[in-house]
């Protein structure tokens, strides 16, 4: 039962546990995650700041460099003394070597510089360190080609032929610039200032995103910049990349969705003058992990809570709801009339030690108290039902037989002998049908044996006037159980009301099963009921009022009010009847009885 003392105090731990840690636990979460992410997003464009003013630095460096070698009087005489033809070859070594020392110095001069190296179209290449060597194979790399096709001079992490030549294999970023002019094919030297990807890898390592977030460092074209490993997918970053740049936020937040379907976090900020882009990306899986890990924990402990609370219940119910949960089981049955049940359901005296207990030793009494006396009444009743239905039927024998000894005083007085023999053998199986008074029950097909010798005797007395019709529809109505001396009343009360009023009577009597229900109709062509007279037989046969039935004294109400109550008596609610009269036209009632014979079905 759901509603038990039991289930209430469990449903009311685990609401008020589910409520205020659910509620506790919501709060909690939504308010720490908007408090991290607010803290993530603003230490992480801080920390972008910081790396910007750090990139920034680095690139005036090599700007600075490269200006210095530019513009530099020793470049100048460089590049004339290898474009002189009629210079001799070792002048052209010697200033070679004059522009490889100065290259020296001034890569000394910028601690985040990792080399320098001037090409020229003729294959030759100077390097700080004395590098002077003559090679043609720098012409077949793909950052040349991209210099001097598209005019890019930067190149992402890559690996220099030169710097691994020196062994150090690290890869590098490098501005490339032309020498002598500002257009890279208008240039005969080519300038590639190399700076250790290491060197702006490492505090950009120390930015972090979550757990494995990552910030990126993209250039102008959306390519990193630096050999970072992808933990995340940069396609939809490199997708935004170009929407953030033609922005007017220098810095900001995105939130994009993965391929996976669940949301990434996108910081960026803009880096002037290169219009390079940093990039942060990092899941919100990733970025609330922790905090993940703690609603988890609450929820392990609201469980192990709400555990501890129905176990509380379940203990408090033993010693409380149980017995009360049997209590009102035993109640229930109670009210069903199952008394016996019922005592063995109430708990055992062992049990009483409180307020329950004295209720329960209490109701235990007043069982056992109330199952006597319905015995008692319900003994009693059942006798008196008895005796009440025998009166009912003793009352019919003497109204018939008083109706025909006045039939067979006519006919003996016409000298109708033979009419009156026959009269005769009917009454007498009549009388021995009802004076077994020990049989209520008969089957159908006695009941309408007894009722056609009574329309024999009908005929006999009232001749071609009285037109009789019997109807039965179904083979097997006529096994079917009822009450004896239904049929006969009724059609001796049929008769008598059409000959009031009409010189011949008709009267039809239909017997039919359908549904599990026997419906026997009596009608006939008499003057019809008043409306009061039907609502008052209604009333009588609902209240079961036997002393009115027994003094009836009216013209054919005793015949009706007998059958009405007897059945009543015996079928109970499982008995109804209809009456349809309508004045000067005649009467049709119908009884409508359960067609099983079980004796628990009346």
């Amino acid at each position: 039962m759901f509603y038990s003392l039991k289930n209430g105090l469990i449903a009311f731990f685990v609401l008020l546990l589910v409520l205020s840690f659910g509620t506790v636990s919501y709060l909690l979460f939504h308010e720490s995650r908007s408090i991290i992410r607010s803290y993530i997003e603003s230490s992480a464009l801080e920390k972008m700041d910081e790396y910007g003013s750090f990139i920034s630095m680095a690139t005036t460096h090599m700007y600075d460099l490269s200006s210095l070698v530019f513009n530099s009087d020793i470049t100048r005489s460089w590049d004339n003394a290898l474009s002189d033809p009629a210079l001799p070859q070792g002048e052209k070594m010697l200033a070679n070597i004059a522009f490889s020392q100065f290259l020296t110095r001034t890569t000394n001069s910028y601690s985040g510089i990792s080399s320098v190296s001037v090409y020229r179209g003729d294959g030759t290449r100077i390097g700080a360190g004395n590098q002077v060597a003559s090679d043609l194979s720098f012409l077949r790399e793909a950052w040349y080609d991209d210099f001097v096709r598209r005019g890019n001079h930067w190149v992402p992490a890559h690996t220099d032929p030169v710097e691994a030549g020196l062994s150090r294999p690290y890869p590098v970023v490098s501005l490339l610039l032309p020498i002598g002019a500002f257009e890279p094919t208008a240039s005969r030297p080519l300038m590639k200032i190399n700076v250790s990807a290491d060197f702006l890898l490492e505090p950009l390592n120390r930015i972090h995103l979550g757990e494995s977030g990552t910030i990126f460092l993209l250039d102008q074209e959306g390519r990193p910049m630096l050999p970072q490993q992808q933990d995340v997918d940069l396609s939809e970053a490199m997708a935004k990349a170009e929407e953030i740049r033609a922005g007017a936020q220098p810095q900001g937040v995105v939130y994009t969705k993965n391929g996976e379907g669940t949301t990434d976090i996108l910081v960026y900020k803009k880096l002037k003058p290169n219009n390079w882009l940093l990039v942060g990306v990092v899941s919100e899986g990733d970025l609330y992990a922790k905090l993940m890990e703690l609603r988890d924990s609450i929820l392990l402990i609201t469980s192990l809570l709400l555990l501890c609370a129905i176990l509380a219940a379940s203990w408090l119910s033993y010693g409380i709801t149980k017995p009360l949960s049997r209590l009102a089981s035993a109640m229930r049955l109670v009210q069903k009339g199952d008394f016996e049940l019922a005592e063995s359901r109430i708990p055992p005296e062992r049990y009483v030690r409180n307020e329950v207990g004295y209720v329960t030793s209490s109701f235990r009494a007043m069982v056992t108290q109330l199952r006597q006396h319905i015995r008692t009444e319900f003994e009693q009743k059942l006798l008196r039902q008895q005796a009440e239905y025998k009166a009912l039927l003793l009352q019919i024998n003497p109204h018939f037989l008083f109706n025909t000894l006045e039939l067979l005083s006519s006919l003996t007085m016409q000298g109708r002998q033979r009419d009156a023999v026959r009269v005769i053998e009917s009454l007498g199986k009549m009388l021995r049908f009802s004076l077994k008074i020990s049989d209520d029950v008969i089957p159908l097909e006695e009941e309408l044996r007894v009722l056609r010798h009574y329309l024999s005797i009908l005929q006999i007395r009232f001749g071609e006037r009285l037109h009789l019709t019997l109807e039965e529809e179904g083979e097997t109505a006529g096994r079917l159980p009822i009450v004896k001396f239904l049929l006969q009343p009724l059609v001796e009360n049929a008769v008598a009301y059409a000959f009031s009023v009409r010189p011949e009577a008709k009267v039809t009597v239909r017997i039919r099963c359908a549904d599990g229900r026997l419906q026997l109709t009596v009608a006939d062509n008499g003057p019809g009921m008043p409306p009061e007279l039907v609502q008052r037989l209604h009333a009588e046969t609902a209240a079961a009022q036997l002393q009115t039935i027994l003094s009836s004294t009216g013209p054919g109400q005793i015949g009706l009010r007998n059958v009405l109550s007897r059945c009543r008596l015996y079928y109970g609610p499982l008995f109804t009847f209809a009456i349809d009269t309508r004045e000067d036209e005649g009467t049709s009632i119908e009884l409508h009885l359960p067609a099983g014979g079980n004796p628990h079905d009346v």
